[in-house]
């Protein structure tokens, strides 16, 4: 959401957020308000710095223009940057404004970075929805190395990929209905190096692309870096995609680039379904659109049959898989499945990106993909577990909340109310259990009426979270969050 008005030259020349992304950001910041309107307004801003909305470093837009954006006066907005100035979240630089700085005393635990890095002491870390090693990892590492002194013939440096592992991934997606030949496979560096790519590539300043929201961070990060312009269709947890919007949207802006997720959506957990995949199909084929279809999640299916891969409804349907969340977040290897002819474009951009896939984790995937099936259906029987325990667990706990049961992926899409979700995050980090807010999933900001849930951790975590989360909920969701007591304390 960070629109660059100036380029970094040096470290007095912070990044501008400007007055209208900051505006999209802070668009239910009074919402919930019950005291004055600066202490709202703070504490909204403490909590997009806080949830790695807004970056350290970044130059908050002028008063005058932050004023106007919000439709208020320029008092309000300068008593609320006094606040966050007394707070130790902004400092005066000269010539530069009012920039983002976290206080020392959560500097060091709270990262900059929206879902990254490792949270120290006794937090339970759920900011990312993934599995801990399938059983089967250590077996295909030992079996890779019989592979290795085979490997150590070459030089090491694959752009391409591995051809067992291309040959393996080609044929899961023929087994499930996606006739593929390993020419139109390459190996990645995970699936989010996949999207970066074809981002790349594929998008040129000012191409709109179209993107579901909510959606993948990284995801939207990586096109908006690559100069698109993003043009958001939503999604529902219940209701899925609305195939009259979709199409009204790709007919008024024409995207360079559909991303689309068909198959448990993340955060939602949705399934596009046939009649949407038809339109999607036949939109891309009319306005010359690249489709890029993220399996990421698509085949950790809990209950029912998955579809048929996205491609066999279009040849401009671009297929990007990973072996992640499947069987261990530290094995990154992703793949695309294209037609050769945009494969080999792929492959005279990466040079400048990277110089290829890590040659041993290719040959533990090459022994894992084959073994799909087998891991799936251990997957399935601890995913059933763990999100059958945590819905029931938030139903019970909270009967306001709208708790939906997902077909599968790793997370619920909780609906809160109201535009919490920030607060209640941060309240929850106080009792020890990290999450990411509704609106770290929004392109356009928003969603501050939805939580993310990983239902992914045993059974003693599992309890932990949900007990957190009722003693943070009774702390910020029966109160008004714009009041000073509230998010102070919780900060």
């Amino acid at each position: 959401m960070v629109e660059s008005q100036s380029r970094y030259r040096g470290p007095m020349t912070p990044v501008l957020l400007s007055a209208r992304s900051a505006a999209l950001l802070l668009a239910e910041w009074r919402a919930s308000a019950g005291g004055p309107a600066y202490e709202a307004l703070s504490d909204a801003l403490r909590v997009l710095v806080i949830d790695g909305r807004v970056p350290q470093g970044v130059r908050l837009p002028a008063e005058r223009g932050l004023a106007a954006a919000l439709g208020v006066s320029r008092t309000t907005v300068a008593n609320a940057y006094a606040r966050l100035r007394e707070d130790g979240f902004l400092v005066s630089l000269r010539g530069s404004g009012s920039v983002v700085r976290l206080p020392r005393d959560l500097a060091g635990s709270t990262d900059p970075e929206r879902l990254g890095g490792v949270v120290d002491g006794d937090l339970l870390d759920l900011r990312k929805a993934a599995l801990h090693a399938a059983p089967e990892v250590p077996e295909a590492v030992d079996r890779a190395m019989r592979h290795l002194p085979a490997a150590l013939a070459g030089i090491g440096y694959d752009t391409v990929g591995d051809p067992g592992l291309r040959a393996a991934v080609a044929d899961r997606y023929t087994a499930r209905g996606l006739p593929t030949d390993p020419s139109q496979v390459i190996i990645t560096i995970g699936a989010q190096h996949a999207i970066a790519l074809l981002a790349r590539v594929l998008v040129r300043r000012g191409d709109a692309v179209l993107v579901e929201s909510p959606t993948y961070p990284h995801a939207h990060e990586a096109f908006r870096e690559a100069g698109g312009r993003l043009v958001g269709v939503p999604v529902d947890a219940r209701q899925g995609w609305d195939a009259a919007a979709l199409e009204t949207a790709m007919r008024r802006t024409a995207p360079a680039v559909a991303y689309v997720m068909p198959e448990l959506h993340n955060p939602t957990g949705a399934t596009m379904s046939g009649a949407v995949r038809a339109v999607l199909a036949r939109l891309a084929d009319g306005l010359g659109t690249t489709v890029i279809a993220d399996e990421t999640m698509g085949e950790l299916r809990i209950d029912g049959t998955a579809s048929a891969p996205l491609a066999t409804c279009s040849d401009r349907i671009v297929m990007i898989g990973s072996a992640d969340k499947v069987f261990w977040g530290g094995l990154r290897i992703g793949w695309i499945r294209a037609q050769p002819e945009l494969l080999q474009r792929l492959l005279l951009a990466r040079p400048t990106g990277d110089l290829g896939t890590p040659v041993l984790d290719q040959l533990v995937a090459r022994e894992l993909v084959p073994r799909t099936a087998a891991v799936l259906e251990a997957r399935r029987t601890f995913l059933r577990e763990g999100r059958d325990e945590v819905v029931a667990a938030l139903r019970a706990r909270f009967p306001e909340w709208d708790v939906p049961s997902p077909a599968g992926g790793l997370t619920t899409w909780v609906g809160l109310g109201r535009p919490v979700s920030s607060a209640l995050v941060l309240a929850a980090r106080a009792e020890g259990v990290v999450l990411t807010s509704g609106g770290v999933f929004g392109p356009d900001g928003g969603f501050e009426r939805f939580l993310r849930v990983p239902f992914t951790m045993p059974a003693g975590d599992r309890q932990r979270m949900v007990e957190v989360l009722g003693r943070a909920w009774d702390r910020v969701g029966a109160v008004d969050v714009g009041a000073r007591s509230s998010l102070a304390a919780v900060v």
